[in-house]
């Protein structure tokens, strides 16, 4: 049987969908086969189930809800609750046996009918709450209530009846969510026994973007219908009525500016203001069905500016007296909100406490998706400061905003600070924690060129050739490294290999008792992680370098929760075949006994042997490795290069990496072709490296 958990609000709505989201995470983090459940939909798919069943790759078949709303009304007014329960209940059965955990998200009768559920059913609020209380109980889950913060006048004593109201059902912990900073003192830690955790409101998560309002009001895009336009967040409205001056003192970051078409003025000044930078709005709603003069739309266009100007019949108050109360909805395709409903959910909740309480066993067998929101929790709770010297890539801007969301770790970002701040502002990100440093203009270059100089004065580099040197955002990024200033850097999204690990080379060197640096590949197939080691750095290694870079990968592998058991790949196993290659990778698992007699290793030995118990029962019975191999070491980088991508490519596995070993200091490269998934896991793993280093 499944291990569930049923979420259930004390009032409709409540932000049950980043309590989901965050138990979700944890489920990810301890089981490979999650499943979701609600008892019902308003339509043929649920936005939160959704959410879920895509973010963690969740089967169709574990993902589900029962009925829909209008049919479960239309069965209680019939008299035939027992026969509602009863298909609430066999849904969550047939859903259960395809999964090891399930979150099962409580009923809203009142949002889902509009708010009329009073005048057809008189049923309350408490009513409903007894309802979700006997289907946690027909499902055997415990229950986690989730009281709303927002609007509460007595958090503290709506915390207190909520315990009251669950009664004798077995609780895990109560959660108050959409706090504010006036409420937090109110949530007790404990009521009784039962722990009491308060997650925050924030303003990115519960705020509409530009497209939900534009779909709330019925309006017509004029300008900027791209979805990077459409996903920036709705803070306020501005209605623009004054003359510019004023006006001007009125605009903020993520402002909707509400104002009459034909006020080319304020039209203009809007996109300008945005476009220089003296506030990052979120977009222009243009009222009474009035279209600017062409003469004027051809300006907006010149601004260059991706920025959303909608056109609506209504005028400027019926207009913002449509937006009040409007929500925006976490969904699969809004992941900056995703990232910051988890990263207020982990922040506030003790994880490992609800784990415990959920009684959730960590399963043998670590999925992609286990393995990255492992990765992710780890540097969370080390924080470290990285430099990205490609400040000005979209991928690492998107990149940054999400491991900022999630406060994986403190970021400096390199390059023009006027174009990354044009380009934030060009993307709606959120990077105000993040620092912007340009090196051909930093006070610190000249110190730079003056470390620099001196480490490379054996090659004949003068001050000057060092000062030039050094207004590179690699040298520039790598000498934070050097001197203190950062705990590491990721680049080479925009870079070749060569230009991110160069530097690092020259500065930082190898770490003592290393006599070559290296590299890994985490490989995350289906139901385990693999290391593959040397795919990326060294063409040829010779016995003794073959030997570090396994000692080097065993430790690694080690460091990332992989047990490691190396093999040494051939293409014979064992005395099966001979020749210089043979020879070589034989001597280099000799040097490894000798330096790590603790270390599991085996070689020469063929893939297949390496990793498939069948195959190593005939080939080398009797290996405490065959068969079982977690760390691969490749005999060269023509073997291991194509290796890993034919396996990535062919297989569909995850491959995070490369990961940079051996040197005094983290210094990672990205594959030109990264992701933006890609580069916070490299991240993650660099400030997990820099924690240990």
């Amino acid at each position: 049987m499944a291990r569930s958990v049923y979420l259930t609000g004390l009032e409709a709505g409540g932000g049950k969908s980043t309590i989901a989201l965050g138990v979700a995470e944890l489920f990810s983090r301890r089981v490979r086969r999650v499943g979701v459940f609600r008892p019902f939909s308003r339509g043929p798919v649920d936005p939160i189930v959704e959410l879920l069943r895509q973010r963690y790759g969740i089967a169709p078949e574990a993902a589900g809800t029962a009925l829909r709303y209008a049919e479960a009304w239309e069965l209680v007014a019939r008299g035939r609750t027992e026969q509602l329960v009863q298909s609430v209940v066999e849904r969550f059965h047939e859903i259960e046996r395809h999964c090891d955990a399930v979150v099962v998200i409580g009923t809203d009768f009142g949002e889902a009918d509009g708010g009329r559920m009073g005048e057809r059913h008189e049923t309350s609020f408490a009513d409903e709450l007894a309802f979700n209380l006997r289907l946690a109980g027909d499902l055997g889950a415990p229950v986690l209530p989730i009281v709303d913060g927002q609007g509460s006048t007595d958090l503290e004593s709506a915390i207190r009846s909520a315990y009251q109201s669950v009664g004798d059902h077995p609780i895990v912990a109560i959660i108050a969510n959409r706090v504010s900073d006036e409420q937090r003192a109110s949530v007790p830690a404990f009521v009784e026994s039962t722990p009491v955790y308060g997650v925050p409101l924030v303003l990115s998560v519960s705020a509409p973007t530009v497209g939900e309002v534009a779909a709330a009001l019925g309006a017509r895009p004029l300008l900027g219908s791209s979805p990077k336009a459409l996903d920036r967040d709705v803070l306020n409205a501005v209605v623009g009525a004054a003359m510019v001056p004023n006006f001007l003192d009125h605009i903020s970051d993520g402002c909707l500016v509400v104002t009459p078409g034909d006020r080319a003025d304020l039209i203009v000044a809007s996109m300008a203001a945005h476009s220089s930078g003296l506030a990052s709005i979120a977009g222009l709603v243009l009222t009474l069905g009035i279209e600017p003069d062409p003469r004027v739309v051809e300006l907006l266009g010149r601004f260059r500016a991706e920025l959303t100007v909608l056109s609506v019949e209504t005028d400027s108050y019926d207009t913002v007296a449509a937006l009040t109360g409007l929500e925006g909805q976490l969904t699969a395709d809004s992941p900056r909100k995703v990232d910051a409903a988890l990263n207020a959910f982990e922040s506030n909740v003790d994880v490992p406490e609800l784990t415990a309480r959920l009684d959730v066993t960590r399963s043998d067998r670590i999925t992609p998706l286990m393995f990255e929101y492992e990765l992710i929790e780890r540097a969370r709770g080390e924080l470290r400061h990285i430099v990205l010297p490609e400040g000005t890539e979209e991928r690492v801007l998107r990149a940054a905003d999400q491991l900022l969301r999630r406060g994986v770790c403190e970021l400096t970002l390199l390059g023009p600070v006027e174009v990354i701040a044009e380009r934030i502002r060009d993307l709606g990100l959120d990077l105000a924690d993040a620092k912007l440093v340009d090196p051909t203009s930093s006070s610190w270059r000249r110190e730079f060129a003056a470390t620099y100089a001196k480490l490379r004065s054996h090659r004949g580099v003068t001050l000057d050739a060092a000062f030039d040197t050094v207004g590179d955002v690699n040298y520039f990024g790598t000498l934070m490294v050097h001197s203190g200033r950062a705990d590491a850097m990721v680049s080479g999204c925009v870079h070749p290999t060569a230009d991110t690990i160069r530097p690092a080379f020259e500065i930082i060197k190898t770490a003592p008792g290393v006599s070559i640096a290296s590299s890994v590949f985490f490989m995350c197939l289906a139901d385990r992680v693999l290391v593959y080691g040397d795919c990326a750095i060294n063409p040829d290694p010779d016995p003794e370098q073959l030997a570090d870079i396994a000692i080097s990968s065993a430790e690694t592998a080690a460091r990332f929760g992989v047990e490691p058991r190396v093999a040494m790949l051939s293409y014979s196993t064992g005395g099966s075949g001979a020749g210089a290659d043979v020879d070589k990778v034989a001597a280099a698992t000799k040097l490894v006994r000798e330096r790590r007699p603790d270390l599991p290793v085996e070689g020469p030995i063929q893939y297949d042997a390496a990793v498939d118990p069948d195959v190593a029962a005939t080939k080398l019975p009797g290996s405490v490795v065959a068969g079982h191999a977690t760390v691969l070491i490749f005999p060269d980088l023509n073997t291991g290069n194509n290796t890993y991508k034919a396996v990535q490519r062919s297989a569909g596995a995850v491959a995070i990496g490369p990961v940079m070993q051996g040197l005094r200091k983290p210094v990672n490269d990205l594959s030109r072709g990264a992701t933006v998934r890609d580069i916070v896991s490299t991240v993650a793993i660099t400030a997990i490296q820099a924690a240990a280093s």
